[in-house]
């Protein structure tokens, strides 16, 4: 059940209770709404700046690729705004108008004349947003991380997307994770969601050390080895939905659907928020 059927089946039994207000007849009371369950379905996708596998670029199949799962949340990664590549075309603003969904885009580095970074689409009213950048010890390609806090239903929320360092030496990885570590001191107390494509394997030392302080969902619902790249042949598990190492977050289940939009593979989970 999406967060969009749990809004209207929580509006039912309020209508009941007017409709019997209003008949004078007898009926026990409806409960709160903050006591209804509230599913997410989250979505965390490097889109290649709309890319193909085949090297084609058309948004509408990333569009397509994201409809299909049905999402209340995605992260995205690798997104132009304004950049030649792409035609100095806004990708967040149109893949928002494609989806149905909110954008937030927040700028990493400045390239081809545009802008490139992260981006999230949501369902969910936004309550705060901002970007940091990390502490970087290479050249050219900065990196960041957008955090905002939604409201699910009532409840608060913190959803964090990034997308951080390739190279085989993992020491900036490992840098930006001590950085989101201090990120998830900041906002002790809520839920927690971190996604993206951290460019590393499971038993890494990244991997390791991102479970210190939160857990990774694949490993709790995910079947299979949830190989997310390359699309063309999958060979690498190295985007990942993490969330805060509590009860608050009940993972359901997690998939990766086959599209040849991206290089990468979306990765998808259904969580329900206790």
């Amino acid at each position: 059940m999406t967060l969009r059927k749990i809004f209207w089946c929580g509006a039912l039994p309020v209508l009941a209770v007017s409709a019997a207000v209003l008949s004078f007849a007898g009926c026990s009371t409806a409960q709160p709404q903050s006591s209804v369950p509230v599913v997410l379905r989250v979505m965390t996708y490097n889109i290649q700046h709309g890319a193909g596998a085949d090297g084609r670029i058309d948004l509408l199949r990333t569009a397509e690729a994201i409809n299909r799962e049905k999402p209340d949340i995605v992260a995205l990664e690798e997104v132009d705004r304004g950049v030649a590549r792409t035609d100095r075309r806004d990708l967040p603003a149109e893949l928002a108008a494609l989806t149905g969904m909110k954008s937030y885009f927040s700028n990493n580095f400045d390239f081809q004349g545009g802008e490139y970074g992260n981006a999230v689409l949501t369902r969910l009213p936004i309550l705060q947003e901002t970007n940091s950048h990390y502490h970087m010890i290479r050249p050219k390609e900065q990196r960041g991380i957008i955090q905002m806090v939604l409201d699910a239903h009532g409840r608060k929320i913190v959803f964090m997307a990034t997308h951080i360092d390739y190279r085989g030496d993992d020491t900036e990885r490992l840098l930006n994770v001590a950085e989101v570590h201090k990120l998830i001191e900041h906002y002790a107390g809520l839920p927690i969601f971190i996604c993206g494509d951290f460019n590393d394997h499971p038993g890494s030392r990244v991997h390791q050390r991102m479970k210190e302080k939160m857990a990774d969902t694949w490993e709790m619902v995910g079947q299979g080895e949830g190989l997310s790249y390359s699309s063309l042949k999958p060979a690498k598990r190295i985007d990942y939905i993490w969330i805060s190492s509590t009860n608050a977050i009940v993972p359901l289940k997690a998939w990766v659907p086959q599209t040849q939009a991206s290089d990468h593979f979306p990765l998808v989970g259904e969580f329900q928020l206790k």
